[in-house]
């Protein structure tokens, strides 16, 4: 008589266990869902750079590798040297890369044939002195760099440009909230979410080759604002 007591009892506690789970599971589907409100708001403010990138590039051509390499080494230790000279302790100088590469001769009635080698070396100076940048860029041109790759402005703490810009998305991204919830008519509850991503563009100065015609004559450089943006996006509860 106890066994089969027991095993009743055990069976109620099994069927319990099966239909709870889908009685909290038909509890929840019957919950109404949170109606939202999304928006995304832009903004941004600009600020002086206070930063420059400059990219050169010393390109050289001969018949050998050997010969491309030495010209193109000795060209570039004469820039490098320039660059120092003007620079003295107000920036870095590094090299970005280095490349030999053989040139073809790729006419449709033959088969391509080598008949030379060049050699790129490519130095990039990271410096303060905005002031300093036309005149770096001559140095280096009259030394014998023959192009010039890029030219950046950029601002090395732009934490109060990028405050200034999150609070002007922030009130972008509110106003268009509340256009939208007087549209549809409902009224904005609390916020539920709130997200941002910001980022410095910095002032791109492209150039090249023709750089090097006007090494007699000083290059005027003038580097305008960086401008730093931000986008804010906001989840508002509709009541």
């Amino acid at each position: 008589m106890k066994l089969r007591l027991r095993a009743v009892a055990a069976g109620l506690a099994v069927l319990l266990l099966v239909f709870a789970p889908a009685a909290r599971a038909d509890s929840s589907a019957n919950t109404p869902a949170m109606r939202t409100i999304e928006v995304d708001g832009s903004g941004e403010t600009r600020t002086s750079p206070d930063t420059a990138d400059l990219d050169l590039a010393i390109d050289t051509q001969a018949k050998t590798a050997e010969e491309a390499a030495n010209r193109n080494a000795a060209l570039a230790a004469k820039v490098i040297d320039a660059l120092k000279s003007k620079l003295g302790d107000k920036g870095k100088i590094t090299t970005a890369g280095y490349s030999l590469n053989p040139e073809y001769d790729q006419r449709v009635s033959e088969k391509p044939r080598i008949v030379g080698y060049n050699a790129q070396n490519t130095v990039t100076l990271h410096t303060g002195a905005l002031d300093l940048v036309g005149a770096l860029i001559d140095a280096a041109i009259a030394a014998g760099a023959n192009r010039v790759n890029s030219l950046n402005f950029s601002v090395k703490d732009d934490t109060k440009a990028r405050t200034e810009a999150i609070a002007i998305a922030t009130r972008d991204a509110r106003a268009q909230a509340e256009a939208l919830a007087s549209a549809l008519g409902v009224k904005l509850g609390m916020i539920l979410k709130a997200t941002t991503v910001s980022q410095a563009r910095p002032i791109p100065m492209r150039m090249g080759p023709a750089m090097a015609m006007s090494a007699s004559v000083a290059t005027p450089v003038e580097p305008g604002e960086v401008t730093v943006s931000a986008t804010v996006s906001l989840t508002f509860e509709i009541e």
